[in-house]
């Protein structure tokens, strides 16, 4: 190797040294390699120089095996955190009960918004799914939505009574008088003006309840779909259930 690469890969060891507190290296478990990297990971370390860290011990454990003085490689069993990911973000259950409550169903835009946030909570559909949805793709009677996803993947989505109720108070109440079109082809959510919501509409919809509920987390376009799948989740539902109701093609998204 290269001097600096040497020099680099000494330095870590001498980290990691310090770290275990002459602790016998005879002694190194793989719980002990995962506390240094999540060590480094708190002190702000950015993945690609941790993960040098743990090339630097991985190099010196297998040479620890091949001169004998170890018979079992800990160090192996520990994976690279260049696969850590950053979990997604989501509100608690008394968090979004909180947020779906914070319309006022006094207005018209408050009886609509209370819809749109109980369906987008009710299905996991993304924002861009929402706001494509169209009067036709909704059953009333049945309880489900037809969503057009990525790839113009179909999929149906069962949602609860909570949201039938708020959806069939907006297509009575309000839709009728902000737009007079009413095709199985015409946008189910709509502005003022009669036209389909945009994507920056709906996410201002979101981040201005999710203050007036006193929410502090940080908020993205998906944290309600996160949520939404943290909660199935939580309550036992099944991992490809849940899957098939995000419209994952891959289940290692879901996981």
């Amino acid at each position: 190797l290269s001097k600096n690469t040497a020099i680099s890969y000494k330095r870590d060891l001498f980290k990691f040294s310090d770290f275990l507190k002459k602790k016998n290296i005879a002694d190194v478990t793989k719980s002990d390699i995962t506390d240094y990297l999540l060590f480094l990971k708190d002190g702000g370390l950015a993945s690609n120089s941790i993960s040098r860290n743990l090339v630097a011990i991985k190099v010196l454990f297998r040479f620890l095996i091949n001169e004998r003085f170890l018979k079992e490689d800990v160090a192996s069993l520990v994976e690279s955190p260049k696969l850590w990911k950053n979990l997604p973000e989501f509100l608690s259950i008394e968090e979004v009960e909180t947020l779906l409550k914070a319309p006022q169903l006094s207005d018209w835009m408050g009886i609509r918004d209370k819809a749109a946030l109980e369906l987008i909570y009710a299905s996991g559909m993304r924002v861009s799914e929402i706001i494509g949805l169209e009067l036709g793709n909704i059953n009333m009677d049945m309880g489900f939505v037809k969503c057009l996803g990525k790839g113009s993947k179909e999929r149906i989505i069962p949602f609860g009574n909570l949201a039938k109720t708020a959806i069939k108070r907006y297509l009575e109440k309000v839709r009728p008088f902000l737009s007079k079109e009413n095709s199985s082809k015409q946008p189910l959510f709509i502005t003022r003006l009669g036209r389909a919501m945009s994507r920056q509409t709906f996410w201002k919809i979101i981040k201005r309840y999710a203050r007036k509920a006193g929410i502090k987390k940080h908020l993205a376009p998906h944290t309600l779909r996160h949520s939404f799948a943290t909660h199935l989740l939580e309550r036992g539902a099944d991992l490809r259930i849940v899957q098939e109701l995000l419209g994952h093609s891959d289940i290692s998204t879901t996981q």
